[in-house]
């Protein structure tokens, strides 16, 4: 699998289907390498990205990333086979273990990130014995913010793909996997000027990860206060998560990121005016330029 440099990045949740259609035409239209989205709730992500990849001819759909509580490694690894074969090795799975209050919620118990991952991971190539291997490459890549889970993410996986994090978190990232695995590093970006409208909406945007606690520890660890995550984010912490400004500030802040090891970014456009939808005109002036990396 050949993945660019610059891909898009789509909270699913908030779209009807014709928007994510919309949506995902839109982004291979634009050049970008890969259209990256999430599972929550009411998008079941491998049916999902079916409908992705039967709506596009070149475009990687990964997603970013699946629940381990919700499907069995066996699962797991008969949909990335599945998907693979039928669209021509254009899938990158992406597996995270996401949150406890998510896990809870499902009426799952919810354990150590690191053992539970690596628990998955042991399982699913158990499952890769069973289910006849492709021609085609099934590359995985893991949600990581923590040094551990992004050194489990280069021992057993193609790379790692950070959320919510810094160019700064980038560059340790880097220094963990070295220099041959992805890093796929999620940036939101919002092309914006008025800086209290650009961080309403921002705040708006972030409100749903500020209670969550593994991105709070891993903020805490990135050198962000208590103070600056509460009451809604400081603006030094707004200004970290949402990259917002004219296109040459986005483009700078989307450099950085290449500049610290990133071998991919994902843009999340955010409208200002519908923070929880993508900006689809973002998306068009921030379209890349051809180029890919290959690993």
């Amino acid at each position: 699998m050949e993945l660019g440099k610059l891909g898009a990045f789509c909270f699913t949740e908030h779209l009807t289907l014709d928007e994510v259609d919309e949506a995902v035409e839109h982004t291979e239209r634009m050049g970008y390498s890969a259209f990256w989205h999430p599972e929550v709730f009411r998008h079941e992500p491998f049916c999902l990205a079916s409908r992705m990849l039967s709506r596009t001819e070149k475009l990687i759909i990964a997603t970013g990333v699946t629940n381990i509580y919700i499907r069995d490694p066996y699962a797991a690894r008969s949909g990335q086979n599945m998907l693979t074969k039928l669209f021509g090795g254009r899938y990158l799975l992406g597996l995270g273990v996401s949150h406890a209050t998510a896990a809870v919620y499902r009426g799952y118990e919810y354990g150590s990130p690191l053992a539970k991952m690596s628990d998955y991971l042991d399982r699913m190539d158990g499952a890769g014995r069973v289910i006849p291997e492709l021609e085609e490459s099934m590359p995985t890549v893991l949600a990581a913010l923590g040094p551990k889970m992004i050194a489990l993410a280069g021992e057993r996986t193609s790379g790692a793909h950070p959320y919510n994090v810094t160019p700064d978190h980038t560059a340790m990232a880097r220094g963990i996997l070295g220099p041959d695995k992805w890093l796929c590093v999620e940036q939101k970006v919002m092309l914006e000027t008025d800086s209290g409208t650009a961080r309403e909406a921002a705040r708006e945007h972030m409100a749903a990860f500020l209670v969550k606690a593994n991105y709070r520890n891993a903020w805490l660890r990135m050198g962000f206060s208590e103070d600056d995550i509460n009451d809604g984010g400081s603006d030094r912490f707004i200004d970290a998560m949402v990259a917002w400004g004219d296109e040459s500030v986005v483009r700078q802040r989307i450099q950085e990121h290449w500049d610290a090891g990133a071998s991919h970014v994902c843009i999340q456009a955010i409208d200002a005016a519908t923070p929880l939808k993508p900006d689809l005109n973002a998306l068009s002036v921030l379209a890349p330029e051809p180029a890919a990396v290959t690993v």
